[in-house]
């Protein structure tokens, strides 16, 4: 099975930088990035963990997405730098920009004023599907094709992860940006000197009955995962065990795979597993009313689940054999349900030139 070692970061994207570069014309650039759903491993991609003891991440790219559009702001309006996401900003300088991300990945790739940068994603903000992450790979990617430069999916994941981790400080871990920017399914290990991306090549059937056995529910509860990952982060030393038990999970779905495709019954208690565990990690990470759904969803025919995400709200993830999904979507009629299918591409320009 091929595999693409990554290294480090930090030092390669901090020079990157260096350089004034260019501008282009380059007329609108517009990306659609996937997001992601981890179904095993999650956490031991945080450093506290990957420093100490590999990590490893089983999750697969979906076919809903982030949507990013870069353009040369036109010299008619009175501002020079216009943002649009759940809010607008229209300012003087890129360093008054408030959006983290936004302001950061404009600065990274020095790209000055007169500047506008738009963003649009299928699902809202907050929901466990890696949606930040997407987007400063997908704002990345743009502000390359901007500046007329190809640029790998190892590139997209190692800036975007030097940009969220070292620059902005976030608690986070490194999977949601490698998810991002090379989509399809994979094992991904992390260590202290890279990560190794494994995609796994299987036949579209057994992707395909992968996902006819997995229910999406939508909580309604929107959360913000820097708190949940601070406390999972403090408990890492106290909880080691557990997150090497979840990495096996990980490998242990990875070998399923390969081996010959999924059994909903296997592949479910596999995950039901690793979320009893995962509760464990930090009081945070669920809540009564998420477990009440989750008991709901197993008594009326789910093989096993988990929250998506660092916890607390967002998706619910169901594993359910395809003759027990009605029995769940009835249990569960109060939550509204997203179909998902896979997405074997990353990050990709879908306006204005290909790289």
């Amino acid at each position: 099975m091929a595999t693409h070692e990554i290294g480090m970061v930090a030092t390669a994207a901090a020079s990157t930088a260096m350089a004034p570069i260019p501008q282009y014309d380059a007329g609108v650039i517009v990306t659609r990035t996937p997001l992601r759903v981890s179904f095993a491993g999650g956490g031991t991609d945080l450093p506290e963990f990957y420093r100490m003891d590999e990590g490893a991440v089983f999750s697969t790219a979906i076919d809903k997405y982030v949507y990013v559009t870069v353009k040369r702001h036109s010299e008619l309006f009175l501002e020079p730098v216009r943002i649009n996401y759940s809010r607008t900003e229209q300012v003087n300088e890129i360093g008054e920009i408030r959006n983290d991300i936004a302001r950061e990945c404009l600065r990274f790739l020095e790209i000055e004023p007169p500047i506008y940068v738009s963003t649009v994603a299928d699902v809202p903000a907050s929901t466990g599907l890696g949606g930040s992450s997407a987007f400063a790979v997908g704002l990345l990617h743009a502000l390359h094709s901007f500046r007329g430069e190809r640029v790998s999916a190892a590139q997209l994941a190692e800036e975007a992860t030097y940009i969220e981790i070292e620059v902005l400080k976030q608690p986070i871990g490194k999977q949601d940006q490698y998810a991002a920017a090379f989509g399809g399914l994979n094992l991904f290990c992390f260590g202290a000197h890279g990560v190794t991306v494994q995609p796994q090549h299987i036949a579209k059937r057994k992707l395909d009955t992968l996902f006819d056995s997995i229910m999406m529910f939508w909580t309604g509860m929107q959360r913000d995962a820097s708190t949940v990952l601070e406390d999972q982060r403090r408990n890492t030393i106290s909880k080691r065990d557990c997150l090497v038990r979840m990495r096996y999970h990980a490998r242990r779905l990875e070998k399923m795979m390969a081996n010959g495709g999924l059994d909903a019954v296997d592949f479910g208690g596999i995950l039901h597993e690793s979320w009893i565990m995962k509760r464990e990690l930090s009081s945070r990470i669920s809540t009564g009313k998420i477990d009440e759904w989750y008991d709901v969803a197993r008594e009326a025919g789910a093989e096993g689940g988990k929250i998506c995400g660092a916890g607390g709200g967002g998706f619910l993830l169901l594993i359910v054999k395809p003759e027990n999904r009605a029995a769940v979507r009835r249990a569960l009629t109060g939550l509204v349900e997203m179909p998902v299918r896979p997405e074997v591409h990353g990050s990709r320009v879908i306006v204005g030139t290909a790289h």
